[in-house]
């Protein structure tokens, strides 16, 4: 059976192309997010050394190739090759995890059609990134691409089916197992404060807050923390939206339209972040 190619990025931008040393130049501000760490010889080392099973059978000069295809990876990625860089990512196992996960999910989120087609791609991008967390538990995005596969394949759901699923109870688990390694993690707390959010504003505050530890207080504090990390994030305001919309209704729309208004007028710097705010922009229509 030919393989299915997947639905291309329709922003290329010259912009995007982090080519050379272009990537560790941009790495902190492109990562500032999800705090990812460079994939440099270094890290690649430092993974393997932590895991032995990785490093069976490899030498120095794989250490030094897996490197370069992580970094080729995580450039295909940001200038929107998002197949490119899932399928280069899901060939390293779980040292590229975290850049499939991402890919995979960006695409499916913006450019996947079917609710179907989408949960068929969160369900597998969970299951890598439960692999990720059992051979590298220590790195805070193992946890955290885990929390945000299956946070969208809930919200391709019904409430009652994510809910009866347990779904929220593994979202929030990961989202605390990501944060704990990493507090400076601003989207793991957007996560959070979505969570909270989604949960106060399907079941009602007493119910999230007595089952679900869940709070809209909380909503907002992870949200505003997130914010302050990186303000120049699209997603962060978009998600602060979302989370108005959420925990106030019709009275959240004006707080929303402004939260989304700022994504729209954020300079993106990936096509992660064109396609973040370009539903932004969309959403003032």
């Amino acid at each position: 059976m030919a393989k299915s190619t997947w639905a291309p990025f329709p922003h290329p931008d010259t912009a995007y192309d982090y080519a050379g040393d272009k990537l560790a130049r941009a790495w902190k501000t492109l990562h500032a997010g999800d705090q990812e760490p460079f994939p440099d010889d270094k890290h690649v080392a430092r993974l393997l050394k932590a895991n032995p099973l990785l490093s069976k059978g490899m030498s120095g000069k794989d250490t030094g190739k897996t490197a370069a295809q992580l970094q080729a990876a995580w450039r295909a990625f940001h200038r929107g090759d998002f197949q490119q860089a899932h399928d280069a990512g899901v060939a390293l196992k779980a040292l590229g995890a975290s850049v499939a996960i991402k890919a995979g999910g960006i695409h499916a989120t913006y450019l996947l059609k079917s609710d179907k087609d989408k949960l068929a791609r969160y369900a597998a991008l969970a299951e890598l990134a439960e692999h990720a967390i059992a051979a590298l538990p220590n790195e805070a995005n193992s946890h955290y691409r885990r929390a945000f596969a299956l946070g969208r394949y809930s919200q391709c759901l019904s409430i009652v089916q994510a809910l009866a699923q347990g779904i929220a109870g593994k979202v929030r688990a990961s989202l605390d197992a990501a944060l704990e390694l990493e507090p400076q993690h601003a989207e793991a707390r957007t996560a959070l404060g979505l969570y909270h959010a989604e949960i106060v504003g399907k079941v009602g505050g007493m119910l999230a807050k007595l089952t679900y530890r869940a709070s809209a207080g909380e909503a907002e504090n992870q949200l505003k923390k997130a914010l302050k990390l990186t303000p120049d994030s699209p997603i962060a305001w978009i998600e602060y939206g979302n989370a108005q919309l959420l925990l106030q209704g019709i009275e959240g729309e004006d707080a929303a339209a402004a939260a989304f208004a700022k994504a729209a007028k954020l300079k993106p710097r990936d096509a992660m972040e064109r396609l973040d705010a370009g539903w932004a922009k969309a959403q003032l229509a």
